[in-house]
C-alpha cells in the first residue's frame, strides 16, 4: 500500500467517521487555461522534486490548504483547480501530471461531471482514460481516485454519483496500482443525508476534514 493510503486510513480512523486522446470535441477546457498557467510559472520558480505525490481535481482538492500539516514528512503537490470535470484534468495532465515525475496521484473529480449531466458509464470512461494518459508518459505510477463525495445541494442526483462510484470502484479492484478511497460513507449522517458539518458555505464544496474520512478499499 502506497505511503499516502497508509496516511489516508490513519485520518479515517482519526475521524472516526497507451497514447493520450483528445478531450471531446463538446468539451472546452480553455476556461483553465489561466489556472493551469499559474501552476506553470510557480514550477518555472520552483519546480517540484520527483517522486512525490500529485493531488489533483476539483475544489475539494484546490480548497485543501493543509495537505502538508495531514501528509507531514510526504512531498505533496496540490494540483486542484476548481470546477474541473475529469476530462479537464486528462486535457491538462502533459503540463500539470507528467512534468512532476510523481509516484503517485490522488485524484478527485466527478461531481461536476455528473452534475453537467454526465452519465455514471461516462464518468468511468473519462477516469479510465485519465489512467491511460497518466501511464503513456508515467508507467510506474499509482492512481488513487477518491470517492465522489455525496453533496447537500446536489442530493437529487446522488443516485447518480453513487453508481459512478461503483463503476469505478470495480474498475480499480481489478487492477493493483489503482485505488478506490472511500468517502461517500463516512460523509453520511445517521439519517442517511450527507453530514452539514463537512461541507463549506455553498453545501457543495466538502471540507478538508471530509476528505480526510476517506480510506482504501
Amino acid at each position: 500500500m502506497a505511503l499516502v493510503q497508509k496516511s489516508l486510513a490513519r485520518l479515517a480512523i482519526a475521524c472516526g467517521m497507451l497514447p493520450i486522446a483528445a478531450v471531446s470535441a463538446d468539451h472546452d477546457s480553455s476556461r483553465w487555461e489561466k489556472y493551469i498557467a499559474r501552476f506553470e510559472a510557480a514550477d518555472k520558480k520552483q519546480m517540484p522534486q520527483p517522486d512525490g505525490i500529485l493531488f489533483i481535481g476539483s475544489s475539494s482538492i484546490r480548497m485543501w490548504k493543509t495537505l502538508e500539516q495531514d501528509f507531514p514528512g510526504l512531498p505533496v503537490i496540490n494540483r486542484g483547480f476548481g470546477g474541473s470535470q475529469i476530462a479537464d484534468s486528462n486535457h491538462f495532465a502533459r503540463r500539470i501530471v507528467h512534468p512532476y515525475k510523481p509516484r503517485q496521484i490522488v485524484f478527485y473529480a466527478g461531481d461536476n461531471d455528473v452534475a453537467a449531466g454526465k452519465s455514471p458509464e461516462k464518468v468511468l470512461t473519462d477516469f479510465q482514460q485519465f489512467v491511460k494518459t497518466v501511464r503513456a508518459k508515467l508507467p510506474k505510477a499509482r492512481v488513487s481516485f477518491i470517492a465522489i463525495k455525496p453533496s447537500l445541494s446536489r442530493w437529487k442526483l446522488s443516485g447518480k454519483m453513487a453508481m459512478a462510484n461503483s463503476l469505478v470502484r470495480n474498475a480499480c479492484s481489478k487492477n493493483k496500482r489503482l485505488d478506490y478511497i472511500d468517502i461517500w460513507q463516512p460523509m453520511l449522517g445517521e439519517n442517511g443525508k450527507p453530514r452539514p458539518d463537512l461541507f463549506l458555505a455553498t453545501a457543495c464544496i466538502s471540507t478538508p476534514r471530509a476528505t480526510r474520512c476517506g480510506h482504501p478499499s
